[in-house]
């Protein structure tokens, strides 16, 4: 199996004002796809090749010592960014509805609170990593939480529903050390529906 850089399914400059055009292209078209070239050639004739995206991020500590390490850091920049990019959209952001809401209500205390912890959790990030919103199935909760570097809940046995990454690279040619904000420009593009769609999947 060879990977391949998602197609962004709206325009470079369509999340204007609150994410620049110039910002997206190089974050998509080199950031992103050097991942993609990298994991491929890390698994590129061995027998990993046949394993699934999900499978080679959540399992990565499986992995031979020769690959592990491309592995988990080029897997999983290629995972979660192809997870990014879906997790936005223009004329977004907003609140949450449904049964999401209403979780989001329960477990996190209500909206206003999630955003407050989402953003701590984000700017608490020290160096590069991300921040995310994710469900404990065995708890059957959600939880607010962060990784390092590339990492993804998955590799904690969580099931993300959304992420935002504090590396510099995707915010700082607009926001430059204002990593704050950036997070709260962040939510003026969260796609809500894609996130509830997430969180009805890992509920069934």
């Amino acid at each position: 199996m060879s990977f391949t850089v998602p197609v962004l399914q709206y325009a470079f400059d369509a999340l204007e004002p609150h994410i620049d055009a110039e910002t997206m292209a190089i974050h998509h078209d080199k950031h992103h796809a050097a991942y993609v070239s990298n994991l491929n050639k890390a698994i590129e004739g061995t027998e990993y090749a046949v394993w699934s995206l999900e499978a080679l991020v959540r399992d990565w500590d499986k992995l031979p010592a020769a690959i592990k390490t491309a592995v988990r850091n080029n897997g999983g920049g290629h995972y979660n960014h192809s997870f990014l990019w879906e997790s936005i959209a223009p004329n977004s952001g907003g609140r949450p509805a449904g049964i999401l809401a209403t979780a989001i209500e329960k477990d996190l205390g209500g909206f206003d609170a999630f955003k407050t912890e989402f953003e701590k959790a984000a700017l608490n990030r020290f160096g590069s990593g991300w921040a995310w919103l994710s469900y404990d199935g065995k708890c059957k909760k959600l939880v607010v939480g962060s990784t390092a570097n590339q990492d993804s809940p998955l590799s904690e046995g969580l099931i993300p529903l959304l992420g935002v990454d504090v590396w510099e690279h995707a915010y700082y040619l607009k926001y430059q050390n204002r990593r704050a904000d950036y997070l709260k420009a962040f939510f003026n593009v969260i796609d809500w529906r894609k996130v509830a769609e997430r969180f009805e999947k890992a509920l069934s």
